[in-house]
């Protein structure tokens, strides 16, 4: 058997990430083969994979981030099963490993993000991989991206919740993109406006005030008049552009917007909060 020195385990340790123990076992199995036993640790995070396909990945992070000319961000949720593995920093390193890469490769979707290459290898293999040497589930659950004149990224302490937010056009105070974001971040609207809110959740609500007024006792042909008044309430408190400032209650998003600058408009954002 050949001999697996110190030096080779820190090197397959430094590659792989597994740990000491686990890179030394990997390293006699291979017989001192470096390639095989990076094979091996990958083998074992496809093994420890399946025996966690069914377990809970509810934990993880939430990151967000804008490409250098602001005209575009992206998003990305990496999750994981416990709390404590989604603040270990090799974790959240990872994590920003794949986002950089999202931000820089911006691929359509999700799956096409998971077959671009992070290390040498695709981002599946790389999930795959780290499953092994954390011993928990790992999943990339969520990637969207914005494209916008000016596009700014919030992450909430913590990492659970993000927003990407564009305008349609550049800003001079950072802090007003900033602003937003956390408007988007803290209050969760369904849409910019009420004309980009989808028709089934319009109805959903419609439906839901006449079911309520008619708890109430109110006569059936008031109902869709009572029923659009509420509908317009729902339009205040959801959609971004009608809600109030988080900052200044006594004013409206729409109102903070053009006090900076009247053509200034808000044309679309991502939001992504983990829960318990």
């Amino acid at each position: 058997m050949a001999e697996i020195t110190s030096a080779d385990i820190v090197k397959l340790r430094k590659s792989t990430g597994a740990g000491m123990m686990d890179c030394k076992h990997a390293l006699q199995e291979a017989n001192g083969d470096f390639d095989k036993a990076v094979e091996i640790i990958r083998k074992k995070g496809k093994l420890v994979a399946s025996k966690r396909a069914d377990r809970e990945a509810n934990q993880g992070v939430v990151l967000s981030k804008v490409a250098g000319d602001m005209k575009s961000g992206v998003m990305i949720v990496l999750n994981c099963e416990t709390d404590f593995v989604a603040k270990n920093q090799d974790f959240i390193g990872f994590a920003v490993s794949i986002l950089n890469l999202a931000l820089e490769k911006q691929p359509q979707d999700l799956e096409m993000l998971k077959t671009h290459k992070i290390s040498g290898k695709t981002v599946n293999d790389a999930i795959t991989e780290q499953i092994g040497i954390i011993g928990e589930k790992i999943d990339l659950s969520f990637y969207q991206k914005l494209a916008a004149e000016h596009v700014t990224a919030y992450i909430h302490p913590g990492n659970k919740l993000a927003s990407l937010v564009g305008l349609n056009k550049p800003v001079n105070d950072p802090q007003i993109g900033k602003d937003i974001a956390m408007q988007v971040a803290a209050m969760d609207p369904v849409a910019v406006n009420q004309d980009q809110v989808p028709r089934n959740i319009i109805e959903k609500e419609i439906e839901i005030g006449k079911d309520q007024a008619r708890q109430e006792g109110k006569p059936e042909e008031i109902l869709e008049k009572i029923a659009t008044g509420k509908l317009n309430k729902f339009f205040k408190e959801r959609t971004l552009i009608n809600q109030q400032f988080i900052k200044d209650n006594k004013k409206t998003v729409q109102q903070y917007i053009r006090e900076a600058d009247k053509d200034l408009a808000v044309t679309g954002f991502v939001r992504y909060a983990l829960t318990d």
